[in-house]
């Protein structure tokens, strides 16, 4: 058994988007970190994600089409709001989004494909904080507006499963109650079934 694999996954902890920080991964060390987020369950090989990156001036760029999504969406909003949605990518050195991508297949139904994409996600959190770094997945009202899909360049049968917000917790975070696994852990038996 590997025990610093193992201690690894049992320390994990996400720290919100706005405590993290510089530095982010280098372009090398990114790399290995998708790699090792493609390393996930994939029934026929059939890739049901991808990543967007968002790095450097990218990141402010975005945050304008947010804004001006914001602004469509909530004619009323505020400066201060306004300025929140141009600054959200800026929360972290690097924002990667993990898109769903349905592959028609009757092999592979589309629930295990969108499973897939979120197994994507984890092990991005997973291979991030391996590297030394911090994470949060968090979606928030963007994964799901019409315009910054669009802008996202999603296609028929894609979503956004998640935004992995990845750099350097500026504190340590909190560990937070887990479930009781005694509560959420049951033993089938052959009685289960009469």
């Amino acid at each position: 058994m590997s025990e610093s694999v193992l201690n690894l996954l049992l320390a994990r902890r996400s720290v919100v988007a706005n405590k993290l920080g510089a530095p982010g991964p280098d372009a090398q060390l990114l790399r290995k970190i998708l790699t090792a987020a493609a390393r996930v369950p994939d029934h026929k090989k059939l890739v049901p994600w991808r990543f967007i990156l968002f790095e450097g001036e990218a990141r402010a760029a975005f945050g304008q089409v947010l804004a001006d999504a914001c602004k469509s969406n909530e004619p009323d909003a505020s400066g201060t709001r306004l300025e929140t949605e141009a600054g959200r990518f800026l929360r972290a050195p690097v924002v990667v989004a993990v898109i769903s991508s349905f592959v028609a297949n009757p092999a592979v139904p589309e629930w295990e494909q969108i499973l897939s994409a979120g197994a994507a996600c984890q092990n991005l959190l997973t291979a991030a904080n391996a590297a030394g770094f911090s994470s949060q997945w968090i979606t928030e009202w963007l994964a799901f507006d019409e315009q910054v899909c669009a802008a996202l360049g999603l296609k028929e049968g894609e979503r956004v499963a998640g935004f992995i917000y990845i750099g350097t917790a500026k504190e340590k975070p909190e560990d937070r109650d887990r479930p009781n696994l005694d509560e959420i852990t049951t033993f089938w038996t052959t009685g289960d079934n009469d």
